[in-house]
């Protein structure tokens, strides 16, 4: 094995201070903690054991009634590709931190795959505290391993599907939405995910050029200020900024608060009269936009007027209340950010025995689950969770599919990756945002509300409520 090098030697192996990863690097991508249990379970020949771990929170975001199910597509992705290189293995060993490591340990990583079944809801399903929402079947090692990139993905595409989601619905389903969140999403990826978890939650474009091309999508925006204040500057005027703008982009709406919104309105009135421009909308990013929104469209009746600056589901409900005229709004920070997802991947099963943790505030229910939804007209009428052992009234197939039926006690939780394998093709994002709309339409209005939202309540079967009796006593 590999001796250990001095810290020097050691970046001079593996530092990169570009920080950029690829795919290749997925297996290094997790915690320490989870290599140092692989290599303890190797040791004392638990590795190998099949395990059950479930994805689930605890708790939803203040404010919000539900959440919606995100990130399961990139999940199997790195699943597909989890492995590791020499390369890797050799950093790895060269820290020095698994010096008293099984010499199996580092057979394992350098052979290993993974090799699980995969048992999740689909993305763009409504789910609620304590539901799990993945789970992964697995010998002990990898779905050890795996726990730190599925919560990574998983917990914040949930939060910004989420988001986007309250948006359309309390923008409507005429609005135009639009992400701008890429300058403030907490990474370049995440930029990437927060535009793929947004439109899947209902959002009409992103201006994220990358992550357009990528999610076969065209890229949307406007226009700075810096343009038209550069123009202005060096040109003349403000009027000859959207002139020369207009003349390469004729379709994008053209951003009018740089200096005084109503004149740079009034003017561009009188360009459309003239013939000179034809509209295709502006935006207002500053001000108070429900008094300018009601001026412009009064000076530029046939225009579609767009909003942006920091606006959340909160804002753009005060802003209808107060009787704005806005046709379409311009979401970024307040998307990509706010209080994160706290999910968390708990083991729940382990060689066919169940187990559960009991600590304070932080108590897991035993065996592997199935959430089993009752449907009424579309609408939503009661949830229980239940074991996967359990009868179900109706089964499904694909699991795109589930939704659809109107039936008690629909099993949401499909078999989606089966020995490592995945079962079915990615689904498009038009697709999932058809089930999010759909998800959301089925949600009693107590639960789609924004103030003091209240969450359905969920019941736990007669089985799994005498299972958890059962290993709890097993315990004492």
């Amino acid at each position: 094995m590999t001796t250990a090098l001095s810290p020097l030697q050691f970046q001079e192996v593996w530092e990169d201070p570009d920080l950029n990863f690829t795919p290749d690097d997925y297996s290094l991508l997790t915690d320490l903690y989870q290599l140092t249990m692989i290599a303890c379970y190797t040791g004392e020949g638990l590795d190998q054991r099949q395990a059950s771990f479930e994805l689930f929170t605890r708790r939803l975001p203040e404010g919000f009634g539900y959440l919606i199910a995100m990130g399961l597509a990139q999940a199997l992705d790195y699943l597909e590709k989890f492995r590791f290189s020499e390369a890797q293995l050799h950093a790895l060993q060269s820290t020095g931190l698994f010096t008293h490591a099984p010499q199996n340990f580092w057979s394992l990583l350098a052979t290993g795959r993974f090799t699980g079944d995969v048992w999740a809801v689909p993305e763009g399903t409504a789910i609620f505290a304590n539901q799990p929402f993945l789970r992964i079947e697995a010998p002990l090692w990898q779905a050890q391993l795996i726990e730190t990139y599925l919560l990574n993905t998983i917990n914040y595409q949930t939060l910004i599907a989420t988001r986007a989601a309250r948006l359309r619905d309390v923008a409507g389903p005429t609005a135009t939405l639009l992400e701008f969140g890429t300058r403030r999403a907490f990474s370049p990826q995440a930029s990437i995910w927060a535009a793929r978890a947004a439109l899947a939650g209902g959002l009409d474009a992103t201006s994220n050029v990358l992550a357009a091309l990528k999610l076969g999508r065209k890229p949307t925006g406007t226009m700075a200020h810096a343009l038209v204040m550069a123009i202005s500057a060096l040109e003349g005027s403000e009027t000859q900024a959207f002139t020369a703008f207009h003349r390469y982009f004729p379709g994008s709406p053209l951003l009018i608060d740089t200096y005084n919104t109503i004149d740079a309105a009034h003017q561009l009135s009188e360009q459309v009269k003239r013939g000179e421009i034809e509209l295709k909308g502006v935006r207002l990013d500053s001000g108070d936009l429900v008094s300018l929104s009601q001026q412009v469209r009064s000076l530029l009746p046939n225009v579609p007027i767009f909003a942006s600056g920091d606006l959340d589901e909160y804002e753009i409900a005060r802003l209808k209340a107060a009787g704005a005229i806005i046709d379409g709004y311009g979401l970024g920070t307040k998307l990509v950010t706010g209080t994160p997802v706290n999910g968390v991947y708990k083991l729940v099963e382990i060689e066919g025995k169940p187990v559960m943790k009991e600590a304070t505030g932080k108590t897991t229910y035993p065996g592997r689950k199935q959430i089993f939804r009752t449907l009424k007209q579309g609408q939503l009428m009661a949830d229980e969770i239940g074991l996967i052992t359990e009868p179900m009234e109706s089964e499904s197939g694909h699991y795109s599919n589930v939704q659809s039926i109107f039936s008690s006690r629909i099993p949401l939780m499909q078999l989606v990756m089966k020995e490592g394998k995945r079962l079915y093709p990615t689904e498009s994002l038009t697709e999932i945002a058809k089930r999010t709309a759909k998800s959301v339409a089925s949600l009693p209005s107590k639960t789609r509300c924004l103030n003091h939202p209240i969450s359905p309540t969920i019941q736990n079967s007669p089985a799994l409520q005498e299972l958890t009796e059962t290993t709890r006593h097993s315990l004492l």
